[in-house]
């Protein structure tokens, strides 16, 4: 990821509270992050992170780094070899992803624009995409690339703000218990979008109350919130919550007293047009959408352009421009008739859910055949769904 100010290693080194081991040139100016050796563009002004995870060691590829000009690295480990690494920038911390988390948030600290934080169990890439796609002619925005929310992304992610922005969009994404936290000092949300919550991750909250506590952590300090009082663990949990029940929020609903209230949703082929109430006045638009992820999405969008205070007309005019995200929910035509879903993004069983649903919103001949495209989903194969899976494919 790159930082165009960019900070000199010495100053890195101070924020992350690191130890120089070997440090031959303070002064060296580093705009580019580095955690994957296949990622490397500018290795002059490249700052390797070696993030230790379950499943590798950065460590194990700081040599080819350094033989292809890279110079600079956080280590959590000193090389036996550090002398052969002339010219070069070590320093040592205790937690490689701990440093690289610092930074992020030193950095998110020197801007003082509006940042919109996104959490949920589905739709945070699609929303922050389109969020992007409906104000991109408006502001200059920096966002979150593809569907960076995790430990690694985020910070990575905040990492591109710079002077010329003026929003910035982010989404975070949770697994466990006390990881919100973090992404929270990083990303500091002025406004925040709650998509909505569901089973995604499960296995490490004791209950779905748990796992949307952890998510509302993200929303503390906002000036706002953006939420579906439909879903009533979340509308619960923010009553309920010390430290949320002062912040404002503007909510939408299908059938509750909120901000926003959906009266009726009209389809016309893949179009759905979608009324409400706003103030006492009646406000509509229309998507190139009819599935029900779709319009969940693009309502997020709708309450988050009515806060901001854009003209209904330029919304209306804006929402009909929308384009599917690469890489969520794309639909492909395959042989035999059949339709193909790729949703590359997300693995869990919602998500499948959705995919079932989006499908069957198309109109593909007489004969409808289910096959899915879900990239990363061995969990999922192994899982008890594999027999209910393995029937939708032979529908």
């Amino acid at each position: 990821m790159t930082c165009g100010q960019g900070y000199p290693i010495h100053e890195i080194m101070n924020i992350i509270k690191g130890e120089a081991i070997n440090i031959s040139s303070p002064d060296t100016m580093i705009k580019h992050l580095l955690i994957d050796s296949r990622m490397l563009i500018s290795p002059e002004q490249s700052l390797f992170f070696a993030i230790v995870s379950k499943r590798n060691n950065g460590h194990k590829y700081i040599l080819e780094l350094y033989k292809k000009g890279v110079k600079n690295f956080i280590v959590s480990e000193i090389p036996e070899n550090i002398n052969e690494y002339p010219d070069s920038n070590f320093i040592k911390v205790k937690n490689t992803l701990s440093a690289l988390q610092l930074l992020g948030a030193f950095h998110r600290k020197k801007f003082n624009i509006p940042v919109i934080g996104i959490t949920g169990s589905n739709g945070k890439t699609i929303i922050k995409e389109w969020l992007f796609q409906l104000m991109c002619d408006d502001k200059k925005i920096v966002r979150s690339p593809k569907s960076y929310n995790s430990q690694i992304g985020v910070p990575l992610s905040v990492w591109q703000m710079d002077t010329e922005h003026n929003l910035a969009i982010f989404e975070a994404g949770i697994s466990e218990i006390e990881e919100m936290d973090k992404l929270q000092a990083i990303i500091q949300p002025t406004i925040g979008i709650f998509s909505n919550i569901g089973h995604a991750h499960d296995e490490n909250f004791i209950n779905i109350l748990q796992k949307t506590n952890e998510k509302l952590k993200l929303f503390t300090k906002v000036k706002t919130l953006v939420y579906c009082a439909d879903h009533l663990e979340i509308k619960e949990r923010l009553y309920q919550s010390e430290n949320l029940k002062n912040i404002h929020t503007f909510s939408w609903s299908y059938k509750l007293n909120a901000d926003l209230i959906i009266k009726n949703i009209s389809h016309k082929g893949n179009t759905s047009t979608i009324e409400g109430i706003y103030k006492n006045e009646e406000i509509k638009f229309t998507i190139p959408f009819s599935d029900a992820a779709s319009i969940e999405n693009a309502i997020h969008c709708w309450a988050t352009l009515i806060l901001l205070n854009y003209d209904p007309k330029i919304i209306s005019e804006r929402m009909k421009t929308l384009s599917s995200v690469a890489l969520r929910l794309e639909l492909k035509e395959g042989i035999n008739n059949c339709s193909i879903i790729n949703d590359s993004y997300n693995s869990d069983i919602n998500s499948l859910s959705i995919a079932i649903d989006f499908l069957n919103q198309q109109q593909v001949g007489n004969k409808l055949e289910i096959h899915f495209v879900i990239e990363h989903c061995r969990a999922l194969f192994q899982s008890e769904f594999y027999l209910w899976f393995y029937c939708l494919l032979n529908l």
